[in-house]
């Protein structure tokens, strides 16, 4: 902590969503701001309503503010300026608020891939499946490219829909990728984002007509809101998965979903979202003090132990 952070006024934060009860995300974050010595709260906002949650944002009531499921288009629509990852992905799930700014994020993609990275996973050629078309798929589909996956495929429940989604994306990675000077990967073992755009395969399909696709998958991504709810099942035929497959199901906390059970079964590496979501945290507060100008005196290692023990996860 620095004499300027001690000094700083008190500030709210939020993770707007709904349903949030289950949320450990305060948890996390009131930890790290109190280590950093700064008086921000954090909390929820669960606004079951689209309506709600759009004058929850209009209200500027925040410093920042986290979005989940359902919100993401939205937050990203409110956003006055747009980072790459929030363009790429067509969602937002963080807003930070800079002067008469609302700056949109999107941190998912990222978490995702620093997580699966620390369990020893490795993205340098591998077959990657992504299930969903939503802003949270694009943003994982996109972050493993840039981590080096030779091959990333969306797969949802209808083909030309994911067809389409697909081709939204790649269109506004390329012009993204070709407007600007490449800049460097961000970590050694990653790739540029140019390099991205022309060395990765992205491909589509259903769950019906990609069943070889996610049998060949060295990693499998459950992107969809399938297993937050009691009766949930997977979004696919189980019987694809087969030992040496890493499976990852971005749902927590909702108990063991149908899908990380059948994976189990089947003698997967199995992952639920309860890395993920202490990942992209970290990721997150680094925008948001970046943003606010103030000095995070912890290494990410340091960030990632202390969020995870906040939120009681043996990570």
């Amino acid at each position: 902590m620095t004499d300027t952070q001690a000094e700083r006024p008190a500030e709210s934060l939020y993770l707007l969503g709904h349903p949030i009860a289950h949320s450990s995300s305060p948890a996390m974050y009131n930890a790290v701001y109190e280590r950093l010595g700064l008086p921000w709260r954090y909390g929820l906002a669960d606004c079951a309503t689209e309506e709600e949650a759009r004058s929850f944002v209009e209200a500027r009531g925040f410093l920042s503010i986290n979005i989940t499921t359902p919100y993401k288009p939205l937050a990203f629509e409110a956003a006055t300026a747009k980072a790459a990852t929030a363009k790429l992905a067509q969602g937002a799930n963080v807003l930070v608020k800079k002067g008469d700014a609302l700056i949109g994020f999107n941190t998912d993609g990222q978490g995702c891939v620093a997580y699966l990275e620390r369990t020893g996973f490795c993205f340098a050629g591998k077959r990657v499946a992504v299930c969903g078309t939503g802003p949270t798929a694009l943003s994982i589909l996109h972050a493993c490219a840039i981590a080096g996956a030779d091959v990333a495929m969306l797969v949802g429940r209808d083909k030309e829909r994911s067809r389409k989604v697909l081709e939204g994306y790649v269109e506004r990675f390329g012009l993204l990728a070709n407007a600007t000077v490449d800049l460097p990967a961000a970590q050694a073992h990653h790739r540029s984002f140019r390099t991205a755009y022309e060395r990765t395969t992205f491909k589509f399909g259903s769950y019906t007509t990609s069943t070889k696709a996610l049998a060949a998958a060295d990693l499998v991504v459950n992107a969809t809101p399938l297993g937050m709810n009691e009766g949930d099942g997977s979004p696919f035929d189980v019987e694809l998965l087969s030992a040496g497959q890493t499976v990852f199901d971005a749902v927590y906390g909702h108990g063991e979903t149908a899908l990380v059970r059948a994976a189990r079964e089947a003698g997967c590496t199995v992952h639920d979202g309860a890395g993920m979501l202490v990942a992209q945290a970290v990721a997150t507060v680094h925008a948001v003090c970046d943003l606010a100008e103030v000095d995070v005196a912890l290494s990410d290692d340091e960030l990632f132990a202390l969020m995870a023990e906040a939120a009681g996860f043996d990570l």
